[in-house]
């Protein structure tokens, strides 16, 4: 089954550089640079993605929906909040969808549903990766590099450069975004 890619949309515009809250000129510019930053990932990767914003602040009432190459982008009703919509797809899509967000509420709710989690920060890194043919060969000397700073009890067993189960599987699940 395809992976659904839940995205926080102020959440993550919020953790760029670029991006910023208020409404108008800049806000605009930015949220469709965003856009197409998904767009062009949603061609890389082929995930199933939808943008949520928040415009609850807005006067029009209603819940409003587009699709733009490749992308869902939803626009909340008045008296919603984006968090309150993303929380609610959690609960309908649970294991087979991945939030994007650092909202503590909204990764509480994933988690709990059992979603996988990718706060904004990571995802931008990733959204602005190259592509994985160009970095092969940085990606496996990170991956083999050990870590030298940990310490281990004398009487622990097994490879102490291994790290632990949790974190492979993590880090197996970020590899394929």
């Amino acid at each position: 089954m395809a992976t659904h890619v839940i995205i926080d949309g102020y959440n993550l515009l919020g953790a760029s550089a670029r991006g910023s809250r208020s409404a108008g000129k800049h806000g605009d510019v930015a949220r469709e640079r965003l856009l197409y930053d998904l767009a062009m990932y949603q061609h890389r990767v082929g995930h199933t993605m939808t943008v949520v914003f928040d415009a609850w602040r807005k006067h029009g009432g209603t819940q409003h929906l587009e699709h733009r190459t490749g992308v869902t982008v939803l626009f909340t009703q008045q008296g919603e909040q984006a968090d309150q919509v993303i929380q609610r797809m959690v609960r309908t899509q649970s294991r087979n969808c991945v939030v994007v967000s650092s909202d503590h509420e909204i990764i509480g709710t994933a988690r709990a549903h059992g979603a996988m989690v990718i706060r904004s920060e990571a995802f931008l890194i990733k959204l602005h990766a190259q592509p994985v043919s160009s970095r092969l060969s940085a990606s496996s000397t990170l991956d083999e590099a050990p870590d030298m700073n940990r310490t281990r009890r004398p009487d622990k067993k097994g490879n102490p450069r291994k790290l632990p189960k949790a974190a492979r599987q993590r880090l197996r699940n970020l590899k394929k975004f």
